[in-house]
């Protein structure tokens, strides 16, 4: 009998961190009567440690630039949903999302004036990820490119494509690689992808949840992860578990994006701006790199080298027709997953 899938339950409520020392304002004005800033980021699941470690360093450039302390405060959860409250009322400054489809939902919702791809460099890309595999130590299923996940002895984890930007990231890298190998017959290519989700054990709403379940749950013999998650996994268990680059992957580009009607209301579009834009200094681009994301900065890029699997073919969204295209044949309701979901 083919194993189902089980999708788990979400939490309802945002995680929320402060990232200073002073606690969030008052929604309203930026600034408080101290002179305090305060924004709000609402980002997605992987990205917890990037920005407590960025909010600090952001926190002494701005308050050495402009005299002014500022507090960001934190959300994070599957990027679809965190996309989908925004839209429905969570107060954001900012985004940064796992993904450009779900900045372009809030801004369907009239949030987010057009143009905002352009606003910052290389498409409001700061950095970049892609899809690897985590494995047990050693590898004790032999696993290596993503026809392995296919056999009937293999149990994976990866997060749900409705509600997670990085699971339809995973979803997307082993499409491409079913492409190649069975030369775009795309009977075969859906065939290759109903098998692997036929081998999905649980469905996490979001990436963090899906390390989880792998991780500290013990359940299934390989993650699909974003690089950054996999490569925290191993430093904090280096006996436990190994990465394996696939032979082909994708170019994941987390999308930012400021939440033009929510900082024009509160009079915060000066620190939103400076809080995207910083992320592409030196300073930032290492604490990105430090925090496994790549950065979109090549020379800072290669003191990274002996980090990230650089060699990786890594087939990009524009091979898909871009995220439009993409998430109507894929990911919307009645689209190619849930077809195979039904099917299995």
């Amino acid at each position: 009998m083919k194993k189902k899938m089980r999708i788990a339950a979400a939490l309802l409520t945002p995680v929320i961190a402060a990232a200073a020392l002073s606690s969030c304002g008052d929604s309203g004005s930026a600034e408080n009567k101290d002179g305090t800033i305060t924004l709000t980021n609402v980002s997605y699941d992987p990205t917890r440690e990037l920005y407590a470690a960025y909010n600090k360093a952001f926190a002494k450039h701005y308050k050495e630039k402009t005299g002014k302390d500022i507090t960001i405060t934190q959300s994070h959860g599957g990027s679809g949903k965190q996309a989908l409250e925004v839209a429905n009322g969570l107060e954001a400054d900012v985004v940064t999302l796992a993904l450009e489809y779900d900045v372009k939902e809030v801004q369907k919702a009239g949030l987010i004036e057009d143009g905002w791809i352009s606003e910052f460099p290389n498409d409001s890309a700061p950095y970049t990820s892609t899809i690897v595999f985590l494995v047990r130590k050693g590898n004790p299923k032999n696993i290596h490119d993503w026809d392995d996940l296919i056999r009937d002895d293999i149990g994976i984890i990866t997060p749900n494509p409705k509600t997670s930007g990085g699971a339809r990231w995973n979803y997307l890298a082993a499409w491409a690689y079913a492409e190649k190998l069975y030369n775009n017959d795309e009977a075969q290519v859906k065939e290759f992808i109903k098998k692997l989700f036929g081998n999905v054990l649980v469905l996490d709403s979001g990436a963090r949840g899906a390390t989880t379940t792998f991780v500290e749950n013990g359940q299934g013999d390989v993650l699909l992860a974003w690089e950054n998650e996999a490569y925290l996994s191993l430093k904090d268990a280096p006996d436990d578990y190994e990465i394996i680059s696939p032979s082909i992957s994708i170019l994941a580009q987390p999308s930012v994006a400021i939440v033009d009607e929510v900082v024009d209301d509160r009079g915060s579009r000066e620190a939103a701006e400076e809080y995207l834009n910083y992320l592409y200094s030196d300073e930032a681009q290492r604490i990105e790199g430090d925090n496994y994301y790549r950065p979109t900065n090549p020379d800072i890029l290669k003191e990274y080298s002996g980090v990230f699997d650089l060699d990786m073919v890594l087939v990009t969204i524009n091979d898909f027709g871009g995220w439009d295209e993409a998430f109507a044949k894929h990911f919307a309701d009645g689209g190619v997953f849930d077809q195979i979901y039904e099917d299995n």
